[in-house]
């Protein structure tokens, strides 16, 4: 079968993500391949390098896939997985794409259930979407049991496809509000990344507005509905002591702080990320 140069191709199709304003349309490219021809990324680098060729029905495959991602559909659903500091999660339409961001948040989390003096700490995760912060505790503090819910039937699905075969960890398809009525006052840490865009901020990435689900996304008037539902359900969970641990926006970290201190919660704190953003804020349970 004729082949066509891996080094035209690779360059062709990252002009055209970046004519559609893709952000790194040739790393993009690159992983498109990688998928196409079950390889590593380096691996295509160094086939790109020797001057490698593709075959037909795989440059066809690639054309596909990078006319779907100049529409800018996520690259995660053209390949069907997502990396989440040790783990490749399944993703697809109906469940929101786990972010960089999110692994410095579940850190907090995680240091909680390392350091905390019980033998199995219970880790809660309310609307875990993927299941990406609950695995990442469940696999990462393994004397851990790890609770996780998730209220939208299509995002429990893949959830429940990530936590196939993880013991310590166990989902439910529940709305946060009531989830876990078993597990009250014996919790040592409650995460959630939980919808924070106000309604009316409607995110400029094309990618997120057009295919992150709505319900992950919105958390009314100011964003912080769900905020405040996690307050009160929280402090229901948690032990005296326990952590909870909040992703919001960089511009929420003083309103959220707000509505934990008047709730009673202690030692609200708002942290930054790797780009000097507030992106999380925790507090202590009285």
């Amino acid at each position: 079968m004729p082949e066509s140069s891996l080094t035209v191709l690779v360059r062709a199709a990252a002009q055209r993500l970046a004519e559609a304003g893709v952000p790194d349309p040739l790393v993009d490219t690159e992983l498109l391949v990688a998928h196409v021809l079950h390889k590593r990324r380096g691996e295509v680098q160094a086939a790109i390098i020797r001057g490698d060729g593709m075959d037909e029905a795989d440059a066809a495959a690639l054309d596909a896939l990078v006319s779907r991602r100049a529409r800018r559909e996520p690259l995660q659903h053209l390949t069907g997985t997502a990396p989440f500091r040790h783990l490749e999660l399944a993703v697809g339409p109906g469940v929101f794409v786990p972010r960089p961001e999110t692994e410095i948040v579940v850190q907090y989390a995680i240091d909680a259930l390392q350091n905390a003096p019980e033998p199995a700490p219970i880790g809660v995760d309310l609307g875990t979407g993927s299941g990406a912060i609950a695995l990442a505790m469940a696999t990462e503090v393994p004397h851990a049991r790890i609770f996780a819910a998730e209220v939208s039937a299509d995002a429990h699905a893949w959830a429940a496809r990530n936590a196939a075969g993880v013991g310590n960890l166990t989902l439910v398809h529940a709305d946060l509000a009531d989830a876990f009525a078993e597990l009250e006052g014996t919790v040592t840490v409650v995460i959630s990344n939980p919808p924070y865009v106000p309604d009316a901020a409607v995110p400029r990435d094309p990618e997120v507005r057009l295919f992150d689900p709505a319900l992950a996304l919105y958390g009314g008037e100011d964003g912080l509905d769900i905020v405040r539902v996690l307050s009160t359900r929280a402090r229901q969970l948690l032990m005296p002591g326990g952590l909870l641990v909040i992703e919001h926006g960089e511009l929420q970290g003083e309103a959220i702080r707000d509505i934990l201190t008047t709730d009673g919660w202690r030692a609200a704190a708002t942290h930054r990320d790797l780009t000097q953003r507030d992106r999380a804020t925790t507090a202590v349970c009285p």
